[in-house]
C-alpha cells in the first residue's frame, strides 16, 4: 500500500500538476537587481553630500554656497552614477553575449564534448549517468533548451535583460538625487550654516538609519546591525570631512 502511494505521488498526471501548481504560489524576492541600485544610488546620495555640506559648513560658508555646491555635486555624482551603472549593465549584457557565441559554436563543433559536460554537471547533483541519459539525449535534440542549460548551470549566466543598463542607469541616479537632497534640506530653510549643519547631522543621521535598517531587510542581514553600519559610516565620513575643513580653515 505504501508502495502505490509513492507511485501515485511519482506519477501525477497533467491535471493535477496543474491544480497542485495553481494552490501553490510560492513567494521569492525577484528584483534584486533593482533593490541593488537603489541600495547603490541612495547609500552615495546620502553620505557623498552630507560629507561635502559638513565640509563646507566646517570652513564657514554660507548656507547658500553650501547648498550651490551640494546641488552641483548631486547633479554630477547623479549623471556619474548613472553612467557607471549603464556601463557595468552594459559589460554584463556584451560579456553574455561573447560567452553564448562561444558555447553556440562549442555544441555545434564538439557535440560529444558539450554533451559529457552535460552529464558532469547532472552527476554533481547525485543524478546517476543512466538517470541523466535520456536528459542529454532530450537536451541533443533540442538545441536552444541545450544552450540555455549550458549558459546557465556551465556558465552560471543568466540571460540579461536588454533594457538593464538603462533602468539601472536611471534607477542609480534618480536614487542619488533623492539621497543627496536629504542632507541639503535643511540649508534650504536656515541661513546660518553653522547651524544648519546640525539639523542636516540630526536628519541625515535618521535617514540613514532608517534606510539602513531597510536595506538590512531586503538583503537579509539584521535589520538594526545594517542599520548601525550604515549610521556609522556616514556620521565618519561626515566628521572627517567637517574636521579637515576646521584644520584649513579655522
Amino acid at each position: 500500500m505504501g508502495g502505490s502511494g509513492d507511485e501515485h505521488r511519482l506519477s501525477l498526471d497533467e491535471p493535477e500538476k496543474q491544480s497542485l501548481l495553481h494552490r501553490h504560489t510560492e513567494k521569492h524576492f525577484t528584483a534584486g537587481e533593482i533593490v541593488r541600485d537603489i541600495i547603490i544610488g541612495v547609500s552615495d546620495g546620502l553620505t557623498v553630500p552630507f560629507a561635502l555640506a559638513a565640509g563646507l559648513s566646517g570652513a564657514n560658508a554660507t548656507s547658500s554656497i553650501v547648498l550651490t555646491a551640494g546641488i552641483a555635486e548631486v547633479a554630477a555624482g547623479a549623471i556619474s552614477m548613472g553612467l557607471g551603472g549603464y556601463l557595468a549593465a552594459k559589460g554584463e549584457a556584451d560579456h553574455y553575449n561573447r560567452e553564448l557565441k562561444r558555447e553556440q559554436d562549442e555544441i555545434i563543433a564538439v557535440p560529444e564534448t558539450e554533451a559529457a559536460e552535460v552529464g558532469e554537471i547532472l552527476a554533481e547533483y547525485g543524478i546517476e549517468e543512466h538517470e541523466y541519459g535520456p536528459v542529454v539525449n532530450a537536451l541533443r535534440k533540442n538545441p536552444q533548451a541545450w544552450l540555455d542549460f549550458m549558459m546557465k548551470f556551465e556558465l552560471g549566466l543568466e540571460k540579461p535583460d536588454p533594457r538593464r543598463a538603462l533602468y539601472s542607469a536611471m534607477t542609480i541616479a534618480v536614487a542619488y538625487v533623492l539621497g543627496g537632497l536629504v542632507p541639503l534640506i535643511p540649508y534650504m530653510f536656515i541661513p546660518k550654516a553653522t547651524e544648519a549643519v546640525l539639523v542636516s547631522v540630526i536628519v541625515t543621521l535618521i535617514a540613514l538609519f532608517v534606510f539602513g535598517f531597510v536595506k538590512g531587510c531586503f538583503t537579509g542581514n539584521k535589520p538594526v546591525r545594517s542599520a548601525l553600519e550604515t549610521t556609522l559610516i556616514g556620521a565618519v565620513a561626515s566628521a572627517a570631512a567637517y574636521g579637515l575643513a576646521k584644520a584649513f580653515h579655522p
